[in-house]
């Protein structure tokens, strides 16, 4: 299985959390926050309430629509692991950037790199038994009660709820940098991948992204206005119109020859300089619409290498990518509007460009995966895109 399902669920996570780390800042955007730009604080990292860990399976496995995790017990290796959850052990320790005989830490996290299956123990006293009562009677055969099979672990339910982000650890990278990045404090971070106390993380190691529980904003509706009231008959008269008055002139209508020459009626192809408020990323066909929760913006399909153009003017705000390698672009506007534009390639901009509408950022990519995941955000939360496109 793929580290990360490229599927357009995962990319608007993916592009949630640059979000998120994006909402409020009001200077340029200091990724790894060694450079406190424009006095950002992190001090809302460090504060942010994360929910808990799923509970694993009896095997310690946990499974999201687009991966699994197993999490280790104490004393185990990785041999240990791969043969609880039935994988080749090599595979799962080449997946993980460990060895074989490698040990864990109680509570650490391995990246499965495909499905496995609940597991199922074969009921050997049941058999035996059968196979005996049916063999031939030759005196010699003497049986033996057999303990009666464990029942087969139970699986967890699927977790409820976002499915984390699961980041893989690039060189240079540390618990620290890794919990700003994604806004969540690293003692959250320590706890649902089981890092030791110094927080040490490894080049290649897959942690899971704690999901933040925060409550949905409330929004105070605003008092109906009161609507004046008035008797049949009253209020403003209704004006007579003026053919009621004035008969209409004469039409002039002058003979087919010598009518002007009639003017050229056909439609201009639409540009990036409409009126609507934002710009169409793509010239294509939306091929998934908006759906609060579940599809945070519009997947925009078109030909593979079509550009990519800026939805309005604004600032580079980020230029990332997901745990699969896949750009994101996020583009910052006024009125703390942010555009966001995911699965793409031939990226052309960087952070703190200033882009105008209508310029190419990017393009898409080849294959059956050539659409653009285009989300647009008032602040932190996301909105249909539709109607700035109308």
């Amino acid at each position: 299985m793929r580290a990360v399902s490229r599927s357009a669920v995962c990319r608007y996570l993916a592009g949630a959390a640059v979000v998120a780390l994006l909402a409020g800042c009001e200077g340029p955007f200091d990724y790894d926050l060694r450079g406190n730009v424009g006095g950002f604080s992190t001090a809302d990292a460090a504060l942010a309430a994360t929910t808990s860990r799923p509970a694993p399976d009896d095997r310690g496995v946990i499974t999201y629509p687009n991966y699994q995790v197993a999490v280790a017990r104490s004393g185990d290796r990785v041999t240990d692991v791969a043969n609880r959850v039935g994988l080749p052990v090599a595979e799962l320790a080449r997946f993980n950037g460990l060895q074989a005989d490698d040990t864990l830490r109680e509570g650490e996290v391995l990246a499965l790199p495909r499905t496995v299956g609940a597991s199922s123990n074969v009921d050997i006293a049941t058999l035996a038994g059968s196979a005996i009562d049916a063999a031939p009677d030759t005196g010699g055969v003497r049986t033996t009660t057999l303990e009666p099979a464990q029942p087969a672990p139970a699986a967890a339910p699927a977790p409820s709820g976002p499915e984390p982000i699961r980041h893989k650890v690039k060189r240079g990278e540390t618990a620290y940098t890794i919990s700003r990045l994604y806004q969540v404090p690293v003692e959250s971070l320590a706890e649902w991948n089981g890092l030791g106390s110094d927080f040490m993380v490894r080049e290649g190691q897959f942690l899971l992204i704690p999901i933040v529980d925060q409550a949905a904003p409330t929004r105070s509706a605003a008092p109906a206005a009161t609507a004046a009231v008035t008797q049949p008959g009253q209020g403003s008269p209704t004006p007579t119109p003026p053919s009621a008055t004035q008969p209409l002139p004469d039409e002039q209508v002058k003979p087919l020859a010598e009518a002007d020459e009639a003017p050229d009626v056909t439609a201009e192809a639409p540009t990036n300089s409409g009126s609507s408020a934002l710009a169409l990323p793509v010239s294509g066909r939306i091929i998934r619409p908006y759906d609060k929760g579940k599809n945070e913006g519009i997947d925009i399909a078109a030909a593979p290498g079509t550009a990519v153009t800026a939805a309005d003017g604004g600032t580079v705000a980020a230029v990332t990518a997901d745990a699969d390698q896949v750009p994101i672009i996020v583009v910052r506007h006024p009125n703390d509007l942010l555009t966001v534009y995911a699965n793409v390639e031939e990226i052309t901009v960087k952070k703190g460009d200033r882009v105008r509408r209508g310029q190419k950022i990017a393009a898409l990519r080849d294959g059956d995966n050539a659409y653009v995941h285009f989300e647009v955000r008032q602040g932190f939360e996301s909105v249909d895109p539709e109607p700035y496109l109308k």
